[in-house]
């Protein structure tokens, strides 16, 4: 039993029966994933996330009744510390934004590979945030010339070093706490920079921050 109390307890959120038939196939081939449940539309998946407290949801967002934006909003609402991941054919800015705004701890496409789709769920359950790359090329690709809602230049160049670090810091998936103490400061302290970050970059949590921070080269992905 203390062995699978190690498990990441994995819930999928996809409308179509054949999709999750194969994302159940290709993740349980992990052994360190277990899947406790799926949902067919957003409602469910927020009643399934209560009843069956997964560590990660892998939401699409297309899907009956309430839609998996509207499903993440409110599984974050109510059990903030379960990790999502984004699962779907949307590749545009406006995607991507909403998700990560909503609370989407990561985004990934249908078109990945299956190493991909595994890294992603491992990264999001270690605290850190993953964006896969074809959805950063695209992101930027949107706004040529002047740079995406996620790397905004000149809002860059109001940063300052200690707001950089935090940054990064928030970016490595690090806590208030942990930053307090990497830094020499006190966790009030860096609650306030945080704020201030936040405020500059108009973005409101840590996803988007390390979307942003990916962006600027801070950190891999």
């Amino acid at each position: 039993m203390a062995e699978r109390e190690q498990l990441l307890r994995i819930l999928i959120a996809e409308d179509h029966a054949l999709v999750r038939a194969g994302l159940q196939a290709l993740l349980s081939q992990d052994p360190e994933f277990e899947i406790v449940g799926e949902a067919d539309n957003g409602r469910d998946a927020v009643r399934a996330v209560g009843e069956l407290r997964p560590h990660v949801v892998l939401m699409d967002l297309s899907m009956p009744g309430m839609n998996g934006m509207e499903a993440i909003l409110d599984i974050k609402r109510r059990y903030p510390g379960v990790r999502v991941v984004v699962l779907t054919l949307h590749k545009t800015e406006e995607f991507v934004l909403a998700s990560l705004r909503a609370g989407a701890d990561g985004y990934i496409l249908k078109e990945a590979t299956p190493r991909e789709l595994r890294l992603a769920v491992h990264t999001v359950a270690s605290g850190k945030t993953y964006l896969s790359q074809d959805v950063l090329g695209k992101v930027v690709s949107e706004h040529p010339g002047r740079g995406s809602s996620l790397a905004q230049s000149g809002v860059w160049d109001t940063l300052t070093q200690r707001e950089r670090q935090v940054l990064k810091l928030v970016a490595e998936g690090k806590s208030n706490k942990d930053m307090a103490q990497f830094l020499f400061l006190s966790t009030k302290t860096v609650e306030k920079h945080r704020a201030k970050l936040m405020a500059k970059l108009s973005l409101r949590n840590a996803a988007a921050l390390t979307a942003y921070a990916i962006q600027k080269g801070l950190v891999g992905n």
